[in-house]
């Protein structure tokens, strides 16, 4: 496939802006149902009205920190999700198949079982803010780091880590993971079981304000790294030596949008636990409306990720009356996620074809 065919003559910054405000549009019109429906309905017109009323406490004080969680992870998520299907060029692939996911995983699951709920826990002469952290949120952060160094570092000599190595040595290393987590489980008491249930199936909080403001900065980092070097990334998905032929200096992009893509994952899968096909839908959607050009998709998936796991959480917050009890978001999108992604394969042919 030639690059003409991955570069659209239609790209314009123009084009660019116009889009990115049309779905920016997108993400801030899911926001005004997500803030103001839920178990406890929310006023906007108390809210900024009546600083003082309940509707204005359970506005700042949970309901938007909430929601603009949801945001960023959602962002993480698919933006990561374009790169990863662009550098592994594989349009299948997610932002947990590299296995961070599974280290982050292994860390939080770890914590819980050991009962952890603080930092202060761990390092009892720890003062200040880090001392208040949450344990299984540090575990689950320095358990996907981990992974990363070691997926990064083991797939690093087989041709400048070349797609086919870093996919086998995540599949390999989320295994060994998913192994290690069944044993915690099966050795963590009934108490400690629920709990980390709940994270393996995706759970969004109310973080801290300073929580938030980290976060949203790593992602801010991590998503620019990969739209600065969207371009690169188009010519990588013609191969590793038409992208040489171009100028391309392969082994050092692909390895900046890797640790890009990981930093992302492990980011948000700290914040939320395990939220799947956000990152696999987005963009496979966007790309089979848009096109392949990586400089579109990757901004544009990280507003419609934004927007998509807005909404799926609050349908399940919505569904917590008719069950009587906290629906996880990641069984919502994987109920969404399924049925949609299996229709979007329908209708590009890849079930008919042959």
């Amino acid at each position: 496939m030639g690059h003409r065919h991955i570069v659209r003559k239609g790209f314009t910054p123009a084009r660019v802006l116009g889009l990115c405000g049309a779905f920016l549009v997108l993400v801030l019109a899911s926001f005004v149902p997500a803030v103001t429906f839920g178990e406890w309905p929310v006023s906007l017109f108390k809210v900024f009205v009546h600083p003082g009323s309940t509707d204005s406490h359970v506005f700042w004080s949970v309901r938007l920190p909430h929601v603009l969680l949801a945001a960023i992870v959602g962002a993480g998520l698919a933006a990561s999700g374009s790169t990863l299907q662009g550098v592994l060029r594989n349009p299948l692939a997610d932002p947990f198949i590299l296995g961070v996911s599974g280290g982050a995983a292994l860390g939080a699951t770890l914590a819980l079982a050991l009962g952890l709920a603080r930092v202060e826990e761990v390092a009892p002469g720890l003062g200040g803010g880090l001392a208040r952290l949450s344990a299984p949120a540090l575990f689950a952060f320095l358990g996907a780091v981990a992974a990363m160094v070691f997926v990064l570092a083991i797939s690093r000599g087989h041709g400048g880590r070349a797609p086919h190595a870093v996919l086998l040595t995540g599949v390999i290393f989320n295994t060994f993971a998913a192994a290690a987590i069944t044993l915690i489980k099966t050795l963590a008491g009934r108490d400690r079981l629920e709990a980390i249930l709940s994270w393996l199936a995706g759970d969004l909080g109310s973080e801290e304000p300073g929580t938030l403001v980290l976060s949203a900065l790593l992602q801010a980092v991590a998503i620019g790294v990969m739209i600065a070097l969207s371009g690169r990334l188009n010519l990588l998905t013609l191969g590793d030596e038409d992208a040489a032929s171009l100028g391309v200096p392969v082994v050092r992009t692909r390895r900046w949008l890797l640790l890009a893509a990981s930093a992302s994952v492990a980011g948000v899968v700290t914040l939320s636990g395990l939220v799947g096909f956000v990152g696999l839908l987005v963009p496979h959607l966007l790309r089979l409306t848009l096109g392949p050009d990586q400089r579109l998709l990757v901004p544009l998936s990280a507003l419609g990720g934004a927007a998509f796991l807005t909404l799926a959480d609050l349908l399940a917050r919505l569904l917590y009356p008719v069950f009587n009890q906290s629906i996880p978001v990641g069984a919502v999108t994987a109920l969404l996620g399924g049925p949609l992604f299996l229709a979007l394969l329908y209708r590009s042919g890849r079930l008919t074809a042959g």
